[in-house]
């Protein structure tokens, strides 16, 4: 992050030639005048460059907006191809299963204030006012400063005194690799305040592969900022390594040249560096550890080094689509070619639990739980892998086989890893048995804030009456914590939209329905925030209100078959042709669903006999 300046456009961009084209409205940067000019038939506005964020793969720029908003224009700069181009555009994943379009460029999604929080400027402060859904955002320093990890330093500046700062030195691995999390996770805030040296899950919740923006075998498919990949990898759960092994604390290499890269893996893996060839099967040629095992991808314009660590794994090209190490210098075969080389050289096939785990990943995203006895095989137990547990269990939310299910979420509720404790909470299902509450119950005393929150909201239909004394009170702080960390960013429609989703299951209908409005107030083309208030309204029996916002559900997410079936369920009150369309809608986005092709064909019966003349 850094102010725009006439000396920083000559020496790092060159000017734009052709103007980029979004939504009828032509942008092209004036670097001279330090302004982006919007063309459109209504005339011409003019956009000031303030900021320029970014660095080795791409150049934002962010202008002055209305509310006191940092807004990132919608022209950016590809620092390695010299070139402008849509950032909007850039992000989208070209899902098959997903409906994506590009947000507006004045969209919360591209507000520095909102979406940027503190990973690109030193001690933020974002001052977002509510009632007037507005900021003044300050920060001390662009870019990351010193105190960003060892904390304020005035007091050691004037005495001296080392024990003013927080000192890294005696940090745990865990500790440094979390110290890294919060601008190198994909991830939701819990609170408002981390310090270096605190546990990652009592500040954050982490995204893992239950998410579209990773292939079903943890590769990524979106931005994900590597911690989720980093905590998958062999070499970071040996509990050996960490960030700062490779990285300086500034975010640079610590190793320089090809030599330089292998030597950042001697201590474990000296057999393999130094008989290089034995290895990697490629004399000849200068290959790098990480060339094979961190290969890169490319997402808006970003390049990211893959920090799983594994080998390459051709087959799961094959299976998942995902990008692989041999392809991407190979680019002149097939992954079935690659494949056939890797199973050559290497007798035992390491790819196995890759493919196994990805394909249990891809089937419970679609609801296929016909390898049900396998996903909850592997989420229990010592040989589970941390990654596929947690997304699984969160996965496994929606699976109706309680009953079976139960076994393995008590078991993964005492799991090491809070993460997948807290996962295993989500997964409990809307009715858990006895024995599952009781476990919840002890889950709100957790040493680590994430399970306790999770565990509350599992719990949050539970009759207080039915909870004794001595656990009514941890459930009741644990569900004041549930509360807090969905309110720690009140500018983030996302979180008021789950605030509004646990109001509802507590029966606070008011207070959930406050809540999506503010969500819609952020961002009025919120589909998750329409679907939820039109959900809701229909429960409450306002019917029109509830069509009108399932219908805006619908225009901003025409795949989403919730907003469709819900909307078929409104509608057949009084319009029974139109709740077949709808329902057949539903039915066709997800045809894996037995509960929406079930509404088809109730409403085409019930549509049948009316025109027949029948009841």
């Amino acid at each position: 992050m850094q102010p725009f300046s006439a000396a920083l456009a000559r020496a790092q961009l060159t000017p734009q030639q052709q103007d980029v084209v979004v939504a009828g409205r032509r942008y092209r940067a004036d670097l001279a005048a330090g302004r982006v000019r919007e063309t459109s038939g209504a005339g011409a506005v003019d956009h000031p460059i303030a900021h320029v964020m970014g660095g080795k793969n791409v150049l934002f720029f962010l202008t002055p907006h209305e509310r006191g908003r940092l807004q990132v224009l919608p022209v950016a700069y590809d620092v390695r191809r010299r070139e402008w181009y849509d950032v909007a555009a850039s992000a989208l994943r070209h899902f098959t299963t997903v409906s994506e379009r590009a947000v507006h460029w004045t969209d919360p999604e591209l507000t520095f204030n909102t979406s940027c929080h503190g990973c690109h400027v030193s001690q933020l402060s974002s001052n977002y006012d509510v009632g007037a859904d507005s900021y003044r955002t300050t920060w001390a320093e662009p870019g990351i400063n010193c105190e960003t990890c060892h904390g304020p330093g005035e007091a050691h500046i004037r005495s001296k005194a080392p024990a003013d700062l927080i000192s890294t030195r005696g940090f745990t691995h865990d500790q440094k690799n979390e110290m890294c999390a919060p601008c190198h996770a994909k991830m939701s805030p819990l609170a408002t305040a981390f310090r270096p040296g605190d546990h990652t899950f009592d500040a954050f919740d982490l995204v893992g592969l239950e998410s579209p923006d990773f292939h079903p075998d943890g590769r990524d498919l979106g931005e994900n900022y590597t911690f989720t990949a980093w905590r998958a990898s062999a070499c970071a759960r040996s509990g050996q390594l960490d960030c700062l092994h490779c990285h300086t604390s500034s975010g640079g290499y610590r190793f320089t040249g090809a030599a330089g890269a292998n030597q950042a893996c001697l201590p474990c893996h000296d057999t393999q560096v130094r008989d290089e060839v034995a290895h990697t099967h490629h004399p000849g040629h200068a290959t790098t550890c990480i060339d094979c095992h961190m290969p890169k991808s490319e997402f808006a314009r970003m390049v990211r080094s893959d920090h799983s660590m594994r080998p390459p794994t051709p087959a799961a090209t094959t299976a998942f689509g995902s990008p692989n190490a041999c392809n991407g210098c190979h680019r002149d075969k097939t992954p079935a070619w690659s494949d056939r080389a890797v199973r050559r050289w290497y007798a035992r096939d390491y790819q196995a639990p890759v493919l196994r785990r990805g394909a249990l990943i891809a089937a419970a995203r679609k609801g296929d739980w016909s390898k049900l006895s396998d996903m909850l095989a592997a989420v229990r137990g010592p040989a589970r892998d941390e990654v596929t547990a947690a997304s699984l269990l969160r996965l496994l939310g929606s699976c109706p086989a309680d009953d079976e299910k139960s076994p393995a979420i008590l078991a993964a509720m005492r799991d090491p890893s809070p993460w997948v404790r807290a996962a295993a909470a989500e997964a409990t299902g809307e009715r858990p048995g006895a024995d599952v509450v009781a476990a919840l119950l002890a889950m709100t005393r957790d040493p680590v804030r994430l399970p306790r929150v999770r565990a509350a909201g599992a719990l949050v239909r539970l009759p207080r009456s039915a909870v004794s004394a001595d656990a009514r009170a941890d459930l009741e702080a644990a569900t004041r914590e549930l509360e807090a960390s969905l309110t720690a960013r009140a500018d983030d429609f996302a979180s008021l939209v789950n605030l509004s989703v646990l109001y509802g299951k507590a029966g606070r209908n008011s207070d959930a329905e406050t809540a999506l409005r503010r969500a819609l107030a952020i961002d009025p083309n919120s589909a998750a925030a329409h679907l939820n208030l039109g959900m809701l309204l229909g429960e409450l029996g306002r019917f029109a209100e509830a069509e009108a916002a399932l219908r805006a559900a619908n225009k901003e997410d025409p795949r989403s078959a919730a907003a469709a079936y819900n909307l078929a369920v409104i509608v057949a009150r009084d319009r029974p042709d139109e709740a077949v369309t709808w329902s057949r809608r539903a039915s066709e986005l997800e045809p894996a669903s037995a509960k929406y092709a079930a509404a088809w064909a109730f409403y085409r019966a019930r549509l049948s006999s009316r025109r027949d003349g029948g009841n």
